[in-house]
C-alpha cells in the first residue's frame, strides 16, 4: 500500500477554507464598492415606503379588531337588556295569571256561597 500522492492535513484544509472565506469577503466587499448611492436611497425610500404601508395596514387592523370588539360588546349588552326584560315580562304574566287565577277562585267561592244560600232560603221556604 502506497500513501496519496498528496495528502491533505487538517491544517492544510483549515487554510484552505479560510482563504476561500476571505475570497468571498473580498469579493462582497469589492460588490458593496461598486453600488450606486442613488441606488441605495431608491431602495431606502422603498424599504421606508413598504414600513409605512405595513404599520398604516397595522393600524387599520387594530381599529377593525377594536371596532369589532366594541360591536359584540354593544351587542352583549344588548342581548342581556334583551333577556332582563323578557324575564321582567315573564315575571308580570306570571303575576297576572296568578292574580286572575285568585279572582276566579273567589268568584266561584261566592258563586258557590251563592248557591248554597239559595238552596238554603229554598228549604226555609218548604217548611
Amino acid at each position: 500500500m502506497s500513501a496519496p500522492k498528496y495528502e491533505t492535513t487538517h491544517g492544510d484544509r483549515a487554510k484552505a477554507a479560510a482563504l476561500a472565506k476571505q475570497e468571498a469577503l473580498n469579493k462582497f466587499r469589492a460588490h458593496a464598492q461598486n453600488v450606486d448611492p442613488a441606488e441605495v436611497a431608491r431602495r431606502n425610500e422603498e424599504a421606508q415606503a413598504r414600513e409605512a404601508k405595513r404599520a398604516a395596514a397595522e393600524a387599520a387592523r387594530r381599529e377593525q379588531r377594536e371596532a369589532e370588539k366594541v360591536a359584540k360588546l354593544a351587542e352583549a349588552e344588548a342581548a342581556e337588556r334583551e333577556a332582563a326584560l323578557a324575564a321582567e315580562a315573564q315575571a308580570v304574566a306570571a303575576e297576572n295569571e296568578r292574580r286572575a287565577r285568585i279572582e276566579q277562585a273567589a268568584i266561584l267561592k261566592a258563586e258557590q256561597k251563592a248557591a248554597r244560600d239559595q238552596r238554603y232560603a229554598a228549604r226555609k221556604a218548604r217548611k
